[in-house]
């Protein structure tokens, strides 16, 4: 594997809990069978969208474990790690680096407070090191956002940090991190209102939410960038941010799994203490869903 094939549409997988909120492993093959499927390019195991804040590290390896083995090598698996410490996270990272994983997405250091920018780097470099992978940053938390300067200077000084999955809303943020990559360095939007314009601005590709939740539609919102067809992104686009704004809440990972379960995905329960959105809010997921042109379970 080599970072090079690391683009387009990377799918966040979502959890499967039952209702005790142990993972539902016999779950997960039937997921990434359908991103498949729906043509995504790879998928990302762990992260947010997989409530990947909420996994012990046991769970967590077996859960990447399961992922790579139901993939069978149709596309590449990122592993997320979502922790607290420079320690854990290498921890995390040592126990899935031989699973066959493309890469790791990591969030800063976040709890309370922001490390300074040389504490940053300095987590990126032994992060990278001890774990011998590579890494793209997840850029999300909002009181430890990374400037694109900083994540310049990490991806400049750090070699094994090939790259950012810029998240929140602001494009100009993102037009910004743009122009001061360097060649091979990539940028994943997760941008999930504003995917077309990421990829008008040469964005690598897509890690966020709303592709779980409407793969399909994703992927072709993608195809239709690539090949110049403005008038379908556009519709895409549109049709796309109903169904984002019917999912966006704090429960954002519930009302994804809503998504899917409407698509006849078993995604399971979301992980205590949070809940499924109101029926209001599922009734609005589906309207969406059904202007996709996507067909509804029974």
């Amino acid at each position: 594997m080599t970072t090079t094939e690391l683009a387009g549409v990377i799918v966040p997988t979502t959890t499967p809990f039952d209702t005790h909120g142990d993972i539902i492993f016999s779950a997960i093959a039937e997921q990434i069978d359908w991103l498949v499927e729906c043509g995504a390019h790879g998928i990302a195991v762990g992260g947010s969208t997989g409530e990947g804040h909420s996994l012990a590290s046991d769970e967590y390896a077996q859960l990447i474990d399961t992922a790579v083995s139901s993939a069978r090598g149709r596309f590449p698996v990122i592993a997320g790690i979502i922790t607290d410490s420079t320690r854990e996270s290498v921890r995390r990272g040592q126990l899935v680096r031989d699973m066959g994983i493309a890469a790791l997405q990591v969030t800063p250091v976040h709890y309370l407070f922001k490390p300074d920018d040389d504490a940053t780097v300095e987590h990126f470099r032994i992060l990278t090191e001890e774990t011998g992978m590579p890494v793209i940053i997840y850029n999300v938390v909002p009181w430890s956002y990374l400037s694109p300067d900083l994540l310049c200077r990490v991806m400049n000084e750090v070699p094994g940090v090939i790259g950012v999955k810029q998240s929140a809303g602001d494009v100009k943020l993102f037009a910004d991190l743009m122009i001061k990559i360097k060649p091979g360095q990539l940028v994943f939007s997760a941008c999930d209102a504003l995917l077309y314009p990421c990829y008008s601005l040469g964005a690598h590709g897509s890690i966020a939410a709303i592709l779980t939740a409407a793969p399909k539609a994703s992927v072709d919102l993608w195809n239709a960038v690539r090949r110049g067809d403005h008038e379908e992104a556009l519709d895409l686009h549109q049709r796309l941010l109903v169904l984002w704004n019917a999912m966006l809440g704090d429960d954002l990972p519930a009302a994804t799994k809503i998504s899917q379960a409407a698509q006849g995905i078993a995604s399971g329960e979301p992980r205590m203490p949070m809940k499924f959105p109101s029926a209001e809010r599922q009734s609005n997921i589906r309207s969406a869903l059904t202007g996709l042109g996507l067909a509804l379970a029974q």
